[in-house]
């Protein structure tokens, strides 16, 4: 019994491994988005019937407020221990890349930012394994079929 890996869509698959590390990017750098309770009293013209339900505006921003909270939380842990799993080399070619705030080039990262600097072609060579490997991590690949283009994603 043998275990193939699958062939990826390269350009589909890049595509959604950066989107996933943008989005860890933005989690990380973004302040929280805590909703306010309406501390003002509304005032209209129309009477208001009764709807049948009620609303406890308090508890409804406090769930809001933690649920997103939580859901930031657990996608950052899910990007880092994915990254974490990489070899050495890949794992410090995706960190300097994307997870840190500063660095918005791949040029900068091998030719600056690596010690030592290594050349383009190996950068994107690496890099690509790392995508490789971060997609089947998180269940994010694009397999590559014969007649098209076959998604795993939300499987």
């Amino acid at each position: 019994m043998s275990f193939e890996l699958p062939e990826l869509d390269r350009k589909l698959t890049q595509a959604a491994v950066e989107a996933a590390l943008e989005k860890y990017r933005l989690y990380k750098t973004i302040t929280s988005d805590e909703r306010e309770a309406q501390t003002t009293a509304a005032w209209s013209d129309s009477p208001k019937g009764d709807t049948g339900t009620t609303s406890d505006q308090t508890s409804n921003i406090a769930i809001h407020n933690v649920d997103s909270q939580e859901y930031r939380r657990r996608y950052c842990e899910r990007i880092e221990k994915a990254v974490k799993r990489l070899p050495m080399k890949e794992r410090i070619l995706i960190t300097e890349r994307y997870l840190n705030i500063d660095c918005d080039f791949d040029y900068v990262v091998y030719n600056h930012v690596l010690d030592p600097p290594i050349g383009e072609t190996t950068y994107y060579k690496r890099k690509w394994k790392a995508f490789y490997k971060i997609a089947l991590t998180l269940n994010i690949q694009v397999v590559k079929e014969e007649r098209g283009v076959e998604s795993n994603r939300g499987n």
